[in-house]
């Protein structure tokens, strides 16, 4: 089955192309830059070096959010054009999820961290317990200072990922102390590839989005769209 994975939901650009458990091309920026202008140069640009055409690939797997309001929907509209105009499946993937694949095989917890501004993160908790993947905290947007009591109730270790653990990696470790966990800088980001791995298997088990209804998971609303409620309520 060949994927197209996309994420441009965070600073962090990522695009891959996989067939067959095998990662054939993957780009990876951290760059903060447009990525409306620079994500379709970069597919093409993969499509050409695999000497693949649009019509051969069979998935599209995209992150979903939550993260950048405007970089999670370029990546949603770029997929769901994608999957439209090929007749093929969307499946959407938690950038936290992703985030948090990476580090399957940790013993302990972990929590993918996106920072969310005014001290709050997206955040949840994965675990892998006897090789199966569990979210065991569902995705949320939450004060970085309630998420640190939450975890520590739960006694283990808790490995913090994410470009932006760097925000808040003090206030973890005075909250948490040896308990808290940290990875190096080259996993601290999501891999597009995971994404379409992750995306294969949920299409494997049915769980492919309808390309039409499919919406971003920005788990709040936009500061925009905050401002225009209260208006029409006031």
């Amino acid at each position: 089955m060949k994927i197209l994975a996309i994420d441009t939901s965070t600073s962090v650009m990522g695009v891959a192309l996989l067939d067959e458990n095998k990662v054939y091309a993957e780009v990876i920026t951290n760059l903060k830059k447009n990525h409306s202008i620079r994500l379709m140069p970069i597919i093409d640009q993969l499509f050409h070096e695999v000497n693949w055409l649009p019509n051969d690939i069979d998935l599209i797997a995209v992150a979903k959010g939550p993260g950048s309001y405007t970089g999670v929907r370029i990546g949603v509209t770029t997929a769901k054009t994608f999957a439209w105009a090929l007749h093929i499946p969307l499946v959407g993937v938690s950038t936290l999820e992703a985030l948090a694949y990476e580090h399957y095989h940790f013993m302990g917890y972990i929590s993918p961290i996106i920072d969310a501004r005014r001290g709050q993160v997206y955040t949840g908790l994965y675990q892998s317990n006897d090789n199966r993947w569990e979210n065991v905290g569902q995705d949320r947007i939450i004060l970085l200072s309630d998420w640190v009591d939450v975890v520590r109730e739960k006694k283990d270790k808790v490995l913090f990922i994410g470009d932006d653990v760097t925000l808040h990696r003090e206030k973890i470790e005075q909250a948490m102390g040896e308990a808290a966990v940290f990875s190096y800088p080259a996993f601290q980001f999501p891999r597009p590839s995971i994404i379409g791995m992750l995306g294969e298997k949920r299409m494997e088990s049915g769980k492919i989005d309808n390309t039409f209804d499919f919406t971003p998971a920005y788990l709040q609303l936009a500061e925009a769209e905050v401002k225009w409620l209260e208006k029409q309520k006031g």
